[in-house]
């Protein structure tokens, strides 16, 4: 190829790259297949919520998930509750995000003086 088409070639990649980097998260894709058709948003912001921190959005997510069978894994209840979070809740994100979750007691070594 000429150098010209070499440039054209990666321009046209780049912009393919681009538009896949802005699709849809796991998390969305699970929500808007499976949960949407029941839930508007407004479901979310109505007076009797049930969700009011981090652990209880991904309680409810876990257990609606269940209710229409759904058998998810772990991970993606997680990436439900963090799409949900991120785009609608805005709770403060769990400890284990920020990167600040200590050691289990189990593993702590005693020290003595």
């Amino acid at each position: 190829m000429t150098p010209l088409r070499n440039r054209l070639f990666s321009l046209v990649m780049m912009a393919t790259c681009s538009a896949f980097a802005h699709a849809q998260t796991r998390g969305e894709l699970l929500y808007t297949t499976h949960c949407v058709s029941c839930h508007s948003t407004q479901v979310h912001w109505r007076d009797n919520k049930q969700a009011f921190d981090w652990d209880s959005l991904k309680l409810q997510v876990r257990r609606w998930q269940g209710n229409a069978g759904l058998q998810w894994r772990e991970a993606d209840i997680t990436e439900v509750s963090r799409y949900l979070n991120e785009t609608i809740y805005r709770f403060p994100p769990p400890p284990e995000r920020m990167g600040l979750v200590a050691p289990p007691k189990s593993n702590m070594i005693p020290t003595t003086p």
